[in-house]
């Protein structure tokens, strides 16, 4: 008779132990805005394929040849269908059209939202909470034959796009309903010097971490800095 204890459980894995992620081709939609253009940068120059995507190609193309480092521009269905890996860095008031525009070319597709839906006012930033619960949750609504991620949020664009600094000293919190899509994402921002991808939970957890960029841009604006997060003890 075979008990409990006869049945060997199998090692954990090693939450760090991560995929090789070099051989991906990443596009950027919004690729030609500050956040999406700095991204572009940093994976570039760890030595990823980058295509930037723009509603007008040749703007991306234009942005990619101002980077260098053998990026791509293409307009942004083109550069849906021809990467693995798509982030999503657009403004919050165009994220729902320019995703329901892409759905048939982001199928099977790895997406990861970084959009972060804010308002301004007289006191500041602000979160605003969209129906979906968040942008993440928009897009995978959006995109139901996709597999949706959040990751990127808290980045300085200054800094990414600051050939000077060699290293961003920050984590990444990443979101997602599949290890194995979080994992990959993890590993793209490893790739980046000084970054570490760290799991930060479920799609559901990501409306808190889109909204505390909201309390990031009090932080810069006081201390005049480009603040970013360490997430301790892991």
């Amino acid at each position: 008779m075979t008990t409990p204890d006869d049945v060997k459980k199998a090692p954990a894995k090693d939450p760090w132990d991560l995929p090789d992620v070099s051989g991906l081709v990443v596009g950027v939609l919004g690729g030609t805005g500050d956040q999406g253009r700095g991204l572009a940068y940093r994976l570039a120059k760890a030595g990823q394929k980058v295509i930037i995507g723009s509603r007008a190609a040749e703007r991306a193309r234009t942005a990619a040849e101002e980077l260098g480092l053998g990026v791509e521009g293409a307009d942004n269905a083109e550069c849906a269908r021809r990467s693995d890996v798509v982030i999503v860095a657009v403004p919050w008031d165009g994220h729902a059209k320019t995703l329901e525009s892409l759905r048939a070319d982001l199928v099977g597709k790895l997406v990861i939202d970084c959009v972060n839906p804010l308002g301004f006012d007289k006191q500041g930033a602000y979160a605003i909470k969209p129906e979906e619960g968040s942008a993440a949750q928009q897009a995978a609504a959006l995109l139901p034959e996709s597999r949706v991620t959040a990751a990127f949020h808290h980045l300085s664009a200054v800094l990414l796009s600051d050939p000077e600094i060699a290293e961003i000293d920050t984590d990444v919190m990443v979101l997602g309903e599949k290890r194995a899509d979080t994992d990959i994402v993890q590993a793209l921002a490893g790739r980046i010097p000084g970054m570490r991808g760290v799991f930060a939970g479920r799609l559901r957890n990501a409306h808190q971490v889109e909204a505390l960029v909201a309390n990031l841009i009090s932080v810069n604006r006081r201390y005049k800095a480009h603040a970013g997060l360490r997430v301790t003890d892991v």
